[in-house]
């Protein structure tokens, strides 16, 4: 069963340590981090992204975590990963989900409050969970080989203000914030350079766990700085996705027979994805909290 991640994130926030929340797309990822949280007694943060929720994905890839979970001895929670509309939301929660992020940092802070509000009102009255995000963390290289679109966007230019803080958390009852502290998401073109201390200013005057995301590429001292300044969830994508490509490729590239079975086309970037869960859980300290 499936639990919601509000006490996920109240354990790493008491503990000091924080969780990594691996978007999944497909049933390789997921088994992958789910085995290896697993093996080294971490919780488990799934999360599902629009992207891969389209047409009956939405009930597909709720139903496939769901059932996966009753396997499991660890929590397990599956999260909707930038969620902008309401009526998704509402949809995402009856399908399962069992926490959601609504992203409206996009729009002017009190459009962003007010959609909050109605979504932590509507999710709370069923036992749901809710991330928002104040600040915008845009995006560094993102795309796909079709697309390969590439963004400029300067992460100082949307740092969270601490003020606003206050008034958001207060506003919307959000159980926890994503905040703009100088990541990006996708892939970096350059080193990023967290601001730990406009970190410091936002946990001096807000206890709300507080959520990082564009963790992958991020280096390792820095979020393990951050996890010490307050940061309680960060997230993960392209650094698992890269992980299972590249084991795809390489086998692909040196495989005779074009009708082996999947099992073992996935071999490597099976292998490959719990190195990199594994590692994340080692650097952000959720090993053997359960």
């Amino acid at each position: 069963m499936l639990v919601s991640m509000k006490e996920m994130l109240a354990d790493a926030q008491a503990r000091h340590y924080a969780i990594p929340a691996f978007d999944v797309s497909n049933y390789e990822m997921m088994k992958a981090v789910l085995d290896v949280c697993e093996e080294e007694g971490s919780p488990a943060l799934l999360q599902g992204l629009g992207v891969d929720m389209t047409g009956k994905g939405l009930n597909l890839l709720t139903a496939m975590v769901t059932e996966a979970s009753k396997y499991y001895s660890i929590p397990i929670c599956f999260h909707l990963d930038h969620a902008t509309d309401l009526a998704f939301i509402k949809q995402a929660v009856e399908a399962g989900f069992s926490s959601v992020m609504y992203d409206g940092s996009v729009l002017p802070f009190e459009e962003n409050a007010a959609m909050t509000a109605a979504v932590t009102e509507f999710a709370h009255a069923r036992g749901i969970t809710v991330e928002a995000e104040l600040g915008h963390v845009g995006n560094a290289l993102v795309g796909n080989e079709t697309e390969g679109t590439v963004h400029d966007e300067d992460p100082e230019d949307t740092l969270t203000d601490p003020q606003d803080v206050v008034r958001f958390v207060e506003q919307t009852k959000v159980d926890a914030l994503a905040i703009a502290i100088g990541t990006a998401h996708g892939v970096y073109k350059k080193t990023p350079t967290l601001r730990i201390d406009r970190l410091d200013e936002i946990t001096a005057v807000s206890n709300c766990p507080l959520v990082l995301h564009g963790g992958s590429g991020t280096p390792d001292d820095q979020m393990q700085e951050a996890i010490r300044h307050g940061i309680t969830k960060i997230n993960i994508y392209s650094d698992v996705v890269a992980a299972m490509n590249s084991g795809l490729k390489n086998k692909l590239n040196n495989m005779g027979n074009p009708a082996t079975w999947p099992v073992f086309v996935f071999e490597e970037a099976r292998q490959n994805m719990k190195a990199v869960v594994r590692e994340k859980l080692r650097v952000f300290g959720s090993i053997g909290r359960i």
